[in-house]
This record gives C-alpha cells, structure tokens and sequence, in this order.
C-alpha cells in the first residue's frame, strides 16, 4: 500500500475514498420510469457502446448459425433492474438508468440502451417502482458467532434495543428465566448499559443473588468487555477473595476488602465466555446461523465479518459453508488466543470456499470507552467507581506479545484487525505496525484499527505512512454520545469520537461498522449516526466531523470491499463484479438526512439470489 510514503490507489481505477473537492454524486432527476417503454433486443455488436458494457461484449456467446436461440437462452438467465435510481459507488459512473445481472455477476451498467443491448432479448425485468438500488452492505467489523450466541440469552438492553431502564427490570427478567429453567442450569443474559440504568451504575453480585444463588448466572455488559457474574459464577470461574487480577483484566472488589463484587472487566471475561459458558450441539449452532445470516439480511448486509472468532465458532461456519449454508459471505478471524488456528484447520485464504474464508488475526489492544476501560493518554472525566482521578484504563497486551503478534502475521503477509479504542492503545498499535514495517518491508497489508474512537490528528497520519485503515464505530454518537460528553472523555474529546471528516480531509481509506452484536446491524442508522452526528438527547456532537451521505454510503460499500482486498469484485455497481445488491424504501441522497435511519431495506440479494425481501 506504501511506497515512498504515497497511498497506493486500488486496483483498476476504484476510487476508494471521495476527497473534498470532488465532484458529488447526484440523484437522477425524478421521471415515471414504470411507464417508460423499455426494449430488449438480441445483442448487436454495433450497438453496444461505452465503457459501461465493455465486459458484456466478452461475457456473450458468440453469434453463430443459431444466434436468436443462443441470444433467448442466455437471456433467460439475465435480470434487468431499472425504473428507480441506482447509486453505483463508481465515481467514473456514479448514478445509473439500469443494471443487467447474469449468473450471479452486474453483466451491465449504465444507460438504458447500452443495458438493453447487452441483457438480450427475453430478459427478465425487475422495476424497480421508484426504489432506489445500490452495492450490498459489507460489515466491516462484527461478530456473527456472538449474534449466535447472544439468542440465547436474556435481552437486558435498553431501549431501542430492549425495554430495560433499570436494575430491578433486569432482576424481573432473569427471575422469570429462574424459574423455568432447572436447578443449576446456567441463566445467561446480555446488553445491560450502565449508562441508562436508573441508578448508573453496574450491576453487582448482590444484585444477582437476589435472583438466585442455585444457578450460576452472568450478565454482560451492552459494550462486550464487562461482565456481573453472580456467586455461583464466581466459584465457577474460580474468582476468590486470595485470587489476583489476570494480565490484561480486573476483578472488581467490594470497596475496603478484596471480595469480588461480581464485576468483571476484559481478559477477566475470557475464563466465563471462552471455558465455562454452555456451547449448543452444532445442529442447533447452524440453525441459529440461519437466523443471524436473517438478522443482517433484513438490513442490506450482504458480506459478514466475524472478528474474534473461537475455535468452536470457526467449526461451526466451516461446517456450515460445507454444507452449502451459508447465504452470505463471511469472513472470519480468529481471535489471538487461537493464533495457531492459522496454521492448521483454518488458515489464512484470501479466496472464499462456499462463501467462508478466514480473513487474519483479530487482535485486543485495550476494553471499551462507554465501559470505562479502553486505555487513553489522558485520565477519563468521570472516573469509574472505585478509581482515582488519574485513571486512564489500561492495555491488554503487553508490547512484547504485541509485537510478536504483529511481526509474525506481517512475515507471512496476514492480516491484522486490531482492537484499540484509546488513544494509547492506538499509539501502542502504531509502533507494532511500524517494527513490523521495518523489518519485514511496507507492503499493501491494509491493518485494520478497529473502532478507532480517540483516534488523534497526529495518528490519522500515522495510520497513512503505514499502510493502516481505522474502521469506525461511527453508531457510537447516537447510543454513547451523551456518555462520551458528560462522563467517559468530557466535551472536548468526546466531540472527536470517529474523527470521520479528519480521516477523510487526510485521504486515508476508512470504514464505519455496527460491532454487532453490541447494536444492530442496522446500516442505515449507521449512516444517518456518521453523516448527523445526533445523540440520544438530539445534541449534535462534533459538527466538525460530520461526513456526507454519499461518503458515509462509500464507507458501508466501496470502502468495506477495499478494507476486505475485495474491491475488484464487490462494493461498487460494476459490469463484472458481483451481483450484490441492496433495494432502500427511499434515495439517501435525496432525503433530509434527519430521516435517512427511516429508509427501509426492500430487498437484499445475494450474487443475483434474494435472500431478504420485505412484506
């Protein structure tokens, strides 16, 4: 990617990023375009025209003796979309009158006689009645497996998410759940926010024995890095009054003692999430893969990242894809403790097998911002309960383990998705990355920062002299925004939260993601959240760094696929390219981008096959 210090430009043209200057996608005119007469005829040479066809030409049979026969059949497998407008994600063609698909590929795009001439006679036509079609949205950082898993658990989150506004609504819910299942028997539950509880704060262990003291139970925090763990539990796990805090974690105390009060924070999570929690036989685990493939579907997802993934998590998804179950692309990584899966079962492909690749290495550099514990170069405004006011959170990974992590995946030209939400952990990443650089040589390895939240001006450029792209958790204005203001970084810093406009004025490749499960994967609230920057309470936070429609659209398409090294065959309406396809209520462009969360995904179609339509 760096050569002389100078970004390389994607494959064949893509423009990745759209930088201020430019020229700005703009929506066709509105026209009754189901009323429009639109003529197919068998392919003529002459006729086809443009750039826009060029791989149609090489993509028909040959005319032959039985032209108008061979012209019928493979038309017969060609649909024409037209009759709405089509946002390509292509700067070189950014909004198109039809687009042809045949065998799963766009065989054409462009204007409606060049598409005509190139799908053939007896086509199929799909009008669109004034919708408005762009590229699959691609999940550029979440967890699929956790989506998995998270259906069997207690919905505790609050609204819009769940109906919990209190400790006692959670008390209520997992009572309910006690008494239903046997003695014993775990009760699992997930998605609490101390930040919208009633009383503000964490759960503890006292709370949950209430519940009960006959099964072990743990509720997780809405972030992932934070966990309550009841009494049972904690014996479960091991977690004692004489025990000391893992490397890279924190066994919360009762103020004035060394009892364990129930809250667990990051590494301290693994031994509950990794060894003790009850796994599904794998009948179960692949029809509940059917239900969260459902669950991205319904909201244009048409590419899936499964970041952090466990052994038990790779089977499952390599069972699946060999049993052809997989309806969407998922790209899995495995999570550092299972580096060596990389060498054996599952390794590194940069070619999907039925629709299943593993993508790299994910990576933990330090916790959560909302939980209080990604780890910053300076202290947090509201320190956490029974912290002092230098208190900057804390890194997971030492630079050692960090280092060799980093080196031995640049060796073999693997990529990296690393966790770093504070702006140490970021700096921490930085000068892995740039050991690894050195000593191994700048290639296009496209290092993946994930959630980037503090993410520093004097870091963005970091991140472009060493070939490195953040992935933002750009929904975080909307559900944490409030937080970030009035207690995690104060106003100043909390209004930087995914420096989104900052990244793009710099000209670095960037990407905004869900974190699924920790918000739905919903991508219209997430564009709406990166181009309104609008809290829970309506504020804007950081008008500086809102970003347009069409750039927030890039970041969810074009931007995801080169964040993959997928952009020569997803992310933009290009002949060639996967037929991978979203169908919105509405044009983005065209709204107040106040109500773009309000735009309805109609269709979500997978190289050519739907897999979601809307009643």
């Amino acid at each position: 990617m760096i050569k002389n210090g100078t970004m390389r430009r994607p494959a064949e043209g893509v423009v990745v990023i759209n930088f201020r200057g430019q020229s700005k996608i703009t929506a066709n005119p509105a026209i009754d375009r189901d009323n429009e007469d639109f003529t197919l005829t068998p392919p003529i040479w002459s006729k086809l025209g443009g750039t826009a066809v060029v791989l149609a030409l090489l993509m028909l049979p040959a005319v032959s003796g039985n032209a108008v026969e061979a012209a019928n059949e493979t038309a017969a497998k060609t649909t024409v979309f037209l009759g709405g407008d089509i946002l390509t994600m292509n700067d070189a063609l950014p909004v198109a009158e039809a687009l042809a698909v045949r065998d799963g590929r766009i065989l054409a795009v462009g204007s409606r006689s060049e598409v005509a001439a190139a799908a053939g006679a007896g086509a199929e036509i799909r009008r669109l009645a004034g919708n408005t079609l762009l590229p699959g949205f691609i999940d550029s950082h979440g967890h699929i497996s956790a989506v998995i898993s998270f259906m069997a658990f207690e919905n505790i989150a609050s609204p819009p998410v769940g109906q919990v506004n209190s400790i006692a609504d959670i008390q209520s819910l997992l009572s309910a759940k006690a008494a239903e299942v046997p003695t014993g028997e775990w009760i699992m539950a997930a998605g609490y926010d101390d930040s919208l509880l009633a009383e503000q704060r964490h759960p503890t262990k006292f709370d949950l024995d209430a519940v009960s003291t006959e099964h072990p139970i743990m509720a997780w925090h809405v972030s992932g890095h934070l966990m309550v763990c009841n009494t049972p539990c904690l014996e479960l796990a091991g977690y004692t009054p004489d025990g000391e805090d893992p490397e890279g974690g924190v066994i919360r105390r009762v103020e004035g003692s060394n009892e364990p009060n129930g809250i667990l924070e990051e590494s301290a999570v693994y031994r509950i999430y990794f060894d003790l929690l009850p796994i599904h036989d794998v009948t179960t685990r692949l029809g509940l893969l059917q239900e969260a493939q459902d669950y991205y579907a319904r909201f244009g997802v048409t590419t899936v990242q499964d970041g952090a993934a466990t052994l038990t998590d790779l089977e499952t998804l390599q069972t699946a894809a060999g049993r052809d179950g997989l309806m969407l692309d998922v790209v899995a990584y495995p999570f550092y403790r299972y580096a060596e899966a990389l060498d054996g079962q599952f390794p590194f492909s940069q070619s999907y097998t039925k629709r299943f690749r593993v993508g790299g290495l994910k990576l933990g550099l330090d916790g959560s911002p909302q939980g209080k514990t990604a780890w910053l170069t300076e202290p947090y405004h509201v320190p956490p309960q029974g912290r002092d006011a230098g208190y900057a959170g804390y890194a997971i990974l030492k630079d050692e383990a960090l280092n060799g992590y980093v080196s031995d995946m640049y060796e073999r030209n693997i990529p990296v998705i690393a966790h770093a939400n504070g702006d140490a952990a970021m700096d921490q990443l930085i000068r892995a990355v740039s050991d690894a650089n050195e000593l191994h040589g700048y290639a296009d390895r496209r290092t993946v920062i994930i959630h980037a939240q503090t993410a520093r001006d004097d870091q963005i450029d970091a991140f472009k002299a060493e070939g490195m792209l953040p992935s933002y958790f750009a929904a975080h204005t909307y559900f944490w925004g409030d937080w970030h203001r009035d207690s995690v970084l104060g106003p100043e810093r909390g209004s930087r939260i995914s420096p989104l406009a900052s990244t793009l004025d710099k000209g670095v490749p960037y990407t905004i993601h869900n974190d699924t499960p920790v918000v739905p994967p919903d991508m219209m609230r997430l564009v709406w959240s990166a181009v309104n920057r609008v809290t829970r309470s309506g504020q804007t936070l950081g008008e500086e760094q809102k970003i347009s429609v069409e750039d927030a659209l890039k970041a969810i398409t074009i931007n995801g696929a080169y964040q993959y090294f997928e952009e020569d065959s997803k992310g933009s309406l290009v002949a060639g390219k996967l037929a991978d396809l979203a169908i919105l209520s509405d044009n983005p462009l065209d709204v107040d981008p106040l109500t773009i969360k309000d735009i309805q995904v109609i269709e979500t179609i997978k190289e050519g096959t739907t897999v979601y339509m809307r009643n």
